[in-house]
Parts: C-alpha cells; structure tokens; sequence
C-alpha cells in the first residue's frame, strides 16, 4: 500500500516496539523455577544467557519467541506498505534493547533483530544467520558471532537487494546492535569474553 499514512506507519512502530520489550527470557526462566536470569551470567534477558542456566529447551524456547516477537510484527506490517514495515523492523530491536516493561534495561537485541530482518529482508537476514553459525561454530563467542552478522548485514543487504532504502534500514539496525555490543566487544580484545558452553562443567 504506497503512501501509507504517518499514522499506520507510528502505530506498527507502537506495535512492534511493545512486542520487542516482551521479556521472554525472564519471563519463560522465572516459570520453570530458575529464578531472575538477570542475576545469571551476564545478567542478560536473551536465549545466550538463558542457556547459561544449563536449561538448553529452555534457551531454545527463549530463541524461538524472541525471533518471533520481531518477525510477527514486521510481517503484518508489511500488509500496510514498506514505511510500516521499516517502521516495525526498527521498533522490535529497540524494543527488546529498551524495554518499558523493565525501565528500559534489557538485551542485546541479536534475535529480535534477526527475526524483524527476516520478515523484512529475508535473504540479507539468513546470509547473517549463515555469518553468526559459521562464526560461532569456529571461535565459540556468541558476542563475535553476532557482531560479525550485524557487521555483515547491511553489505549482504546492498548486494542481495540493490535497494537504497532498506539497506539503510538493515544499517540502522545493525549499528543498534553493534553499539549495544560495545562492553562485549571491549571483553573480547581483553581476551576476557565467555565462550559458549553447551555442556555443563563437572565439579
């Protein structure tokens, strides 16, 4: 729908930022009686610290709805025209980043952003995923990983689909999570990041 009024367009960015700002980690944590996951780990809401907990269907569930609550959006906006889906992939990110629910002190935003992206610009968004994969199977940083896929998105974005305006919003978004990754990425250069564990360690 071109021309789609400023309206449609702040209320899908409305919508979409509260869906982002469900605390789905807390949330799922909390129910299977593993208490805060803010005080595991990194203190993190996201799947990476739920998995610290050594909970992996867990971790996996927490993946799945925080992928989901930037998809849904996104893909429903899309009904109503490019700006609202633009709209909605920015507000999923910033949502889970900044959420109401929790003053504004939440996650990294990796998988909203790659659910909103995979709603908005699929092929840039699974050339990413295929970055993180291939990145975190080789050097077991989840924070690399993800650097490393945002970092690449906006190229993947420019050479899959030659298109100015959403490469834009690919960029935008991946320097939102570039930037939220700062502390992660100051630990890496001191050799001080958490690799990923699969496995619990025995005493």
């Amino acid at each position: 729908m071109p021309g789609e009024s400023w309206s449609i367009v702040a209320a899908f960015a409305l919508i979409a930022y509260l869906a982002g700002s469900i605390p789905f980690g807390l949330l799922l944590t909390k129910a299977r009686g593993h208490g805060d996951i803010r005080s595991v780990g990194s203190g993190n809401i996201g799947a990476t610290n739920v998995l610290r907990t050594g909970d992996k269907p867990l971790a996996l569930a927490t993946l799945f709805c925080d992928i989901l609550k930037g998809f849904l959006p996104v893909l429903i906006a899309q009904r109503f025209g490019p700006d609202a889906a633009a709209a909605a992939a920015v507000a999923a990110p910033l949502g889970h980043i900044f959420p109401v629910w929790l003053r504004f002190k939440g996650g990294k935003g990796v998988a909203t952003a790659g659910g909103a992206l995979l709603a908005y610009a699929w092929p840039a968004a699974l050339a990413a995923v295929a970055t993180w994969i291939v990145v975190a199977i080789v050097f077991r940083y989840s924070s690399l990983a993800a650097l490393a896929a945002a970092a690449s998105a906006p190229l993947y974005a420019w050479l899959l689909l030659h298109q100015p305006g959403p490469t834009l919003v690919v960029l935008f978004i991946a320097l939102v999570v570039i930037v939220r990754h700062r502390d992660n990425l100051a630990r890496l250069l001191r050799g001080k990041e958490s690799k990923i564990v699969l496995r619990k360690r025995r005493a």
